[in-house]
């Protein structure tokens, strides 16, 4: 089943006076988190009032929150964004709407959950914890099917990919 909310980055610090926070995001690019109007802190919404990038980081100004010590309250918190004000290039996919779905073999036996995705650069590697381990590479040649209304990810292994294998 699909969040209706989704983590997508996490307040680290203050940011000058006037109540900015800085958030260390959980997404592709810092600039995915200039698109929103809104943000959610816990279950509380607030209001984007400002935002910009700062290196790997996005400054923002919630409504409300107008001094440093505001600020400093709400340190560590997970930020969130509502799915519904997101809107995804065809075929693109939320890594958190694929953590924990069972992955298939090719026969349909179940190998595992999906536990972790592991950015490396050139692509991103499924590791799949069941029975046994595997680091699958996320790339076509080995994930054959995403289904996330059905709920399962079916994958191609190859000799290697078992990682607690004797």
């Amino acid at each position: 089943m699909k969040k209706e909310f989704l983590e997508t980055g996490k307040i680290v610090s203050t940011h000058g006076l006037h109540g900015e926070v800085k958030i260390l995001p959980w997404a592709d690019s810092p600039e995915f988190l200039l698109e929103f109007d809104r943000v959610f802190l816990g279950k509380r919404e607030y209001a984007v009032e400002d935002a910009r990038v700062q290196k790997t980081c996005v400054l923002m100004k919630l409504e409300g929150i107008d001094t440093v010590e505001d600020a400093a309250k709400l340190r560590d918190q997970v930020v969130f964004i509502a799915r519904a004000d997101i809107e995804l290039e065809d075929g693109a996919i939320f890594i958190q709407d694929l953590l924990q779905l069972p992955v298939l073999d090719e026969t349909g036996a179940e190998l595992g959950k999906l536990k972790e995705v592991i950015s490396t650069g050139a692509n991103d590697v499924f590791y799949v914890k069941g029975a046994h381990e595997y680091m699958i590479p996320a790339v076509p040649e080995f994930v054959l099917e995403r289904n996330i209304d059905e709920g399962f990810i079916r994958v191609r292994l190859i000799e290697g990919m078992q990682t607690d294998a004797l």
